[in-house]
């Protein structure tokens, strides 16, 4: 059931992460555009990248990847990739997911229809909530 985008379903899966953005900073420093390329969709490298901080939401979307990850009951296993999860800004301003193929079929396995998420961060931390509703 959808209720113009609040929650309504039964969860079927919910994940959580915490991530350090000092690692996420030394990452890119080290690796840069392979790093990028490997963890983030063009959309997601090029809006963080544009940021006086990119390292921060970087490391919020990091998290929400490892986030939808969990909820998805894999991991980065299965076909899951950091590059698969890719966080959008919706027009709100509100974080939402697109999964690629191999993801969506994972979340469709579930029965899932609708991913919330959740991001926060400082300047030393990132964290991320994803539940997955039916």
């Amino acid at each position: 059931m959808e209720n113009d985008g609040h929650f309504s379903g039964e969860i079927v899966g919910i994940g959580t992460d915490l991530t350090d953005v000092a690692r996420i900073r030394a990452l890119l420093e080290k690796y840069s555009g392979a790093f990028l390329k490997k963890a983030f969709g063009d959309v997601e490298a090029s809006y963080c990248m544009s940021l006086a901080n990119p390292a921060e939401s970087l490391a919020a979307r990091f998290a929400a990847k490892e986030a939808v990850a969990k909820a998805l009951g894999t991991g980065f296993s299965e076909g899951v990739t950091p590059r698969g999860i890719v966080v959008v800004k919706t027009p709100s301003g509100a974080p939402q997911v697109e999964l690629d193929a191999p993801s969506k079929k994972i979340m469709d396995s579930l029965g899932g229809k609708k991913i919330f998420l959740s991001l926060t961060h400082t300047k030393d931390y990132a964290q991320a909530f994803a539940i997955i509703t039916r």
